[in-house]
């Protein structure tokens, strides 16, 4: 047996290995957190609303009001995993997923403040704030060229809906299938959420049982995806930062793949995002590369909603994988129209260095940017939009 040394356990082994594996061992506990976490949104859900889930969302019918819902909840968490991991888990209560949708759309739109706010520390520097600003509101203005290209399409034709219902049939072989039967994580999940349940039935009153569940499911999805984030940065942003360096630059099919990459790694858009705002400040990265790299980190964010269906058996799984899946149809098929088509790929680089340049010589249009386009605006159109 080695001798023990001052940074080694008595059986030889680093402390540093040890403290690794203790962090890996944390992310995979607060994975199972998770996981019921959306089960308890969904049992809650199905508790507080009974066949009534329609009419407590009923102002959501109008589309543009669940985008705005996306968008401003997203903006306030500041985690697109969170708003659609907790969307998964209302879908699988009784949410019908027309009206899901919108949401998902409205939390891309809503992550991207994030990196914007990040590029403002650089709002000193002149040049580097101009390069770290466009970086930034590329992301942006993609996501809402995303929006306005796709949500017309949406409400005529169901483009996401029945994209997402078809793959969702073929991945769990057709809605005749007994999704119990080959679904392993009810057992691992099941029984606290049944112990759950059961404990808040003997101290509040049956009818707000429901209620209690979905408060509980909606705070634990928050701290799971803040601390799951903070060990995940932690542990891969160094190993990140190098991918990014390496592969960012050797074209645009590099970039989104290593952006769809990292932001599996870190499970978070807003951190993968994030990362190469310094580097653009820097002039490490010029914007042509940065854009293509944010269009990989929207399809890499969407892993966290699909793992949270994985929480979901019964009627309502096919549900929840539909409703995972249009968040990564959405941002596929987004990628592929907008970047693929010479002219729209454009617009969000120019606009994003148009902004950028008027930001700089006055710093009062990135702060008014931020505040009318994630909050002021969202109000303004469920103001307008509401049934009179």
């Amino acid at each position: 047996m080695p001798i023990p040394s001052e940074t080694s356990t008595p059986f030889g082994i680093p402390f540093a290995r040890v403290n690794y594996g203790f962090k890996w061992a944390r992310v995979l506990g607060l994975l199972y957190l998770l996981l019921i976490s959306v089960s308890m949104i969904g049992g809650g859900f199905k508790l507080a609303t009974g066949d009534h889930a329609m009419e407590l969302f009923v102002f959501a019918n109008n589309p543009v009001a669940g985008l705005v819902v996306g968008v401003l909840t997203t903006a306030l968490l500041q985690s697109s995993s969170t708003v659609t991991t907790v969307i998964v888990g209302l879908v699988a209560g009784g949410l019908p997923v027309a009206v899901a949708i919108p949401m998902v759309m409205g939390a891309n739109i809503g992550t991207t403040i994030t990196n914007t706010i990040v590029s403002l520390g650089h709002i000193r520097q002149g040049d580097a704030f101009r390069r770290a600003f466009s970086a930034a509101t590329v992301h942006d203005i993609f996501n809402l060229l995303s929006v306005v290209i796709f949500l017309p399409l949406e409400i005529a034709f169901g483009l996401l809906e029945k994209s997402a219902a078809y793959l969702a049939g073929v991945l769990v072989g057709g809605e005749s299938v007994d999704l119990k039967s080959v679904n392993f994580i009810k057992p691992l999940v099941n029984p606290v959420v049944e112990w759950t349940q059961a404990g808040l039935s003997q101290t509040v009153p049956d009818n707000w049982v429901g209620a209690f569940m979905i408060v509980l499911g909606v705070l634990s999805i928050i701290l799971v995806i803040s601390s799951m984030g903070k060990l995940l940065k932690y542990l891969m942003v160094g190993k990140a930062q190098n991918l990014i360096q390496g592969a960012v630059g050797k074209g645009p099919a590099s970039g989104v793949a290593s952006g769809t990459l990292i932001t599996l790694l870190v499970q978070s858009s807003s951190t993968t995002t994030s990362l190469v705002v310094p580097l653009a400040g820097a002039g490490v990265l010029s914007l042509r590369q940065v854009y293509p790299f944010t269009l990989g980190a929207n399809v890499g964010t969407c892993i966290t909603a699909l793992i949270a269906a994985t929480a979901v058996v019964g009627d309502s799984a096919l549900l929840a994988l539909q409703i995972a899946l249009v968040h990564l149809v959405y941002n596929v098929l987004a990628v592929a129209v907008i970047f693929g088509i010479p002219y729209l790929r454009k617009v969000p680089t120019l606009a994003a260095q148009a902004l950028a340049d008027r930001t700089a010589n006055n710093k009062f249009y990135g702060v008014a940017y931020i505040i009318i386009t994630f909050f002021v605006l969202p109000t303004l159109l469920i103001i307008i939009t509401a049934p009179i």
